[in-house]
């Protein structure tokens, strides 16, 4: 008999002490097979511009530290505890990775089709609840369940998809359709919202919609200053952006909307961190578009993906001004990502069934 390979026994450790094992496994979905690369440097770590080498540690490989997902996202580290939690969307669950043993745990079941995640300036996690319930809520320490956000001018969200929380403590989110648009990341149901937004709850639970004329706004982060808002915007014509804003001094207003990032080589922006020196990290892979004209497979004519999926998928680094300065290759499309670590130069990458994780001599801005 094939010996099982460590990864998957870790994972199959984890489903049985967590009541997984009772469904024969099949919440556990595709656990994916990674073979780290053995070279000093890491050749995954591609240089495309020579202002990145500083971020690169000679010697750190990417690993693979969890598999077993069908749509992982939102991964968010907490310090105090050693560990990462992230979202399994279409398993409705929230999964979690221990620094200090390696292990791979459920932390929440029925986590109503959880997406994007957060860590507050009090340590406690913040989730956009994606379908269902459609709502923005704060984990207590007690483990009670505040509910942030349902809801603006009467209506309900939605869907809420990423999530940040600025040193004012104030929450901002965005809330595209994804979650309604069909039954893979939760439930088919009816917007009820006229356009998709970005909101802000301010500290004293006010709401109030800070953009309104993007298309779908996924991701979304703050430059180390709190100076600059960047969103992402999924849909637009005809490549997923990246959109800079100006923020004001009262720490609410936007303005100069400035497209930063253009995705022209079918890359699919979703999820990115920004480090302390202003630099972009973001989730890479391939948007899913076809190409004009099919080519013949075994008598078939197919019409394939656009460019080179598989040279796509990965991390894309680029500068404050937009510029690339790195890819990060991986074997699977890397939806959003995370610093953590002891010092905060760990950089989690949540990718399609897997979570990968690499050193780097970068530091989350936060």
């Amino acid at each position: 008999m094939k010996p099982i390979n460590t990864q998957r026994r870790r994972l199959m450790q984890a489903a049985a002490a967590t009541g997984l094992a009772a469904t024969g496994g099949s919440a556990l979905a595709q656990v994916f097979e990674f073979k780290p690369h053995q070279r000093y440097p890491d050749p995954a770590v591609q240089i495309l511009d020579p202002s990145f080498a500083k971020y690169r540690i000679y010697s750190s490989t990417v690993e693979q530290v969890a598999s077993g997902m069908r749509w992982a996202e939102g991964p968010v580290y907490f310090p105090e505890g050693g560990y990462l939690l992230w979202s399994d969307i279409p398993n409705n669950r929230i999964m979690k990775y221990s620094e200090r043993d390696g292990s791979v745990s459920v932390f929440r079941a029925n986590a109503n089709y959880a997406n994007g995640n957060a860590r507050d300036r009090q340590g406690r996690l913040v989730t956009c609840e994606h379908s269902v319930t459609r709502r923005v809520t704060r984990t207590e320490r007690d483990g009670s369940i505040t509910v942030l956000a349902d809801s603006f001018e009467g209506k309900r969200l939605n869907a809420p998809n990423d999530i940040v929380v600025k040193s004012d403590d104030s929450v901002w989110f965005t809330d595209p359709l994804f979650g309604i648009n069909g039954e893979w990341e939760g439930s088919r149901a009816k917007p009820e919202q006229a356009g998709t937004n970005v909101y802000r709850i301010a500290a004293d639970g006010r709401i109030s919609a800070v953009i309104t004329d993007l298309v779908n706004p996924n991701g979304l982060a703050f430059s180390p200053d709190e100076k600059h808002l960047y969103v992402v915007e999924w849909k637009p014509t005809p490549n997923r952006s990246i959109w800079r804003y100006d923020v004001g001094a009262d720490g609410v207003s936007l303005s100069n909307k400035t497209k930063l990032i253009d995705a022209t080589d079918q890359g699919a922006l979703d999820g990115f961190r920004v480090d302390r020196d202003g630099n972009l990290w973001c989730g890479w892979g391939s948007n899913g578009a076809l190409a004009a004209e099919p080519v013949q497979m075994n008598g078939r004519a197919v019409y394939p993906l656009k460019g080179q999926p598989e040279d796509l998928d990965g991390v894309r680094v680029f500068s404050p001004q937009g510029k690339p300065l790195a890819h990060i290759r991986l074997p699977e499309r890397c939806a959003n990502l995370c610093f953590g670590g002891p010092k905060n130069n760990r950089l989690y990458m949540a990718s399609s069934h897997s979570i990968y994780a690499l050193y780097v001599e970068a530091h989350g801005a936060t």
